[in-house]
């Protein structure tokens, strides 16, 4: 997210050098194009590093040096015991503090546990650099709310929320990003307000989803297309159920919520709900897969297929993918596992450790749709039929469920009962 943030930054005027430890991504930058699928990405880079505004390289510390303004957007991730890594925000923030000079703004958009920018990280600033807070260096905390595969159009359009070590600091983040970036800009005054508005966004979806993904489950078993019911109820203009499914995956939702969970614990205030939450909605492939199970038989040597690696539709990126936790519940029932997925290659599943197989074209009994890709919109359902599939678990309601069932197959679809069971 931080390349897209720094070719907009480098589009709007600023003068931006990204820094990684990756070579490979330093030198793609270098040579003016993405190291990955972003859209538009590749033109903003290409037209900003030949412009001037925009370079990159592997000295964090040299390239702070004389900056009026450093941005960091490094991974934060779980320790085994769910709680927040801050291990690569602390190796950053050691080299940015080495590197620092006076009246530098330094601004997180790494997302926190509250208070970890003021405990964990300004210490490593103060300690690598010999300066002090809010006199000599200034801290904002500014939460990162795009989307891969909509970075450009979420940077333009989404409100910019920051926060500041002190009035001197949120007064110089808002005008970096009012200058720079274009968007609306919210000032919450603090880094903790700024720390949980991202967090507080991330619990209400994640809590959001279990409650569908419940409301779902009560719905097959009652012969209610939950579907229709959704979007009914959110006619009210006070309701707004989110879309259940197989899973969460992604960088975000699966992970973010245990920064807070972990976080109140120790506070003594624990997240009742965020807790539940997590734990619906991570029992959802395992709840599918012996759905299968027991409305079609058991899985046992069967030939199970999963549609999709991806955790979004259309987006290379299975990061925490359901894909991997359906593989676990399969293995749990002794299936014999394939996975097919148009943005990856047969090679690059298998490094991921599925097999790969192909729907309509090879042997296989059940098929679990993991990932809406659109090139899975639709599918030749008389087609996978005859060359074997008895069963489909429609894991993202994507489907018509009497399309796929005239075509003589089992449909079990998320919030959906089975037509013959009517």
């Amino acid at each position: 997210m931080g390349l897209p943030l720094a070719s907009l930054l480098a589009e709007n005027g600023a003068r931006v050098t990204v820094c990684d430890v990756n070579e490979q991504i330093v030198d793609h930058i270098q040579r003016g194009q993405s190291p990955y699928e972003e859209p538009d990405l590749d033109n903003y880079i290409s037209r900003n590093v030949k412009n001037g505004r925009l370079t990159a390289s592997m000295d964090t510390t040299g390239s702070v040096k004389g900056c009026d303004a450093v941005i960091v957007i490094v991974p934060a991730w779980l320790t085994e015991t769910l709680d927040i890594d801050y291990s690569i925000l602390r190796a950053a923030s050691a080299d940015i503090g080495r590197g620092l000079t006076p009246g530098t703004l330094v601004s997180y958009e790494t997302t926190v546990a509250v208070g970890g920018t003021r405990t964990q990280l300004i210490p490593v600033l103060e300690e690598e650099s010999g300066l002090k807070r809010g006199k000599d260096f200034h801290v904002a905390f500014s939460p990162e709310r795009v989307k891969a595969n909509k970075v450009f159009s979420r940077l333009r359009a989404t409100p910019k929320i920051v926060g500041g070590l002190d009035e001197a600091s949120g007064d110089r983040a808002l005008h970096l990003y009012s200058k720079y970036l274009g968007a609306p800009v919210i000032n919450v005054e603090t880094l903790e307000a700024a720390e949980l508005s991202k967090l507080a966004g991330m619990l209400y979806r994640d809590v959001n989803i279990a409650l569908t993904n419940e409301l779902a489950a009560i719905s097959e078993c009652m012969g209610v297309d939950f579907g229709l019911v959704r979007e009914a109820a959110n006619t009210d203009g006070e309701s707004s159920l989110l879309v259940p499914g197989i899973g969460v995956g992604g960088h975000c939702t699966p992970v973010y919520p245990h920064f807070m969970i972990k976080d109140a614990d120790r506070r003594g205030v624990p997240q009742r709900l965020s807790t539940i939450a997590r734990e619906i909605n991570d029992a959802q492939p395992a709840r599918h897969v012996a759905r299968l199970a027991r409305e079609w038989g058991p899985l046992e040597n069967r030939r199970a297929h999963i549609l999709g690696l991806g955790f979004r539709p259309d987006v290379k990126v299975d990061t925490l993918s359901p894909a991997y936790a359906i593989r676990e519940a399969l293995q749990e029932h002794n299936a014999a596992i394939t996975i097919e997925d148009p943005m990856y290659s047969d090679s690059e599943l298998e490094q991921k450790g599925f097999a790969s197989a192909r729907v309509g074209a090879d042997p296989l009994d059940a098929v679990i749709l993991n990932t809406p890709h659109s090139a899975f919109r639709n599918p030749d359902f008389q087609q996978w039929r005859a060359s074997g599939v008895e069963a489909v678990v429609d894991g993202r309601a994507f489907w018509d469920p009497r399309t796929v069932e005239d075509a003589g197959l089992i449909y079990l679809g998320t919030g959906r009962d089975r037509a013959d069971a009517r």
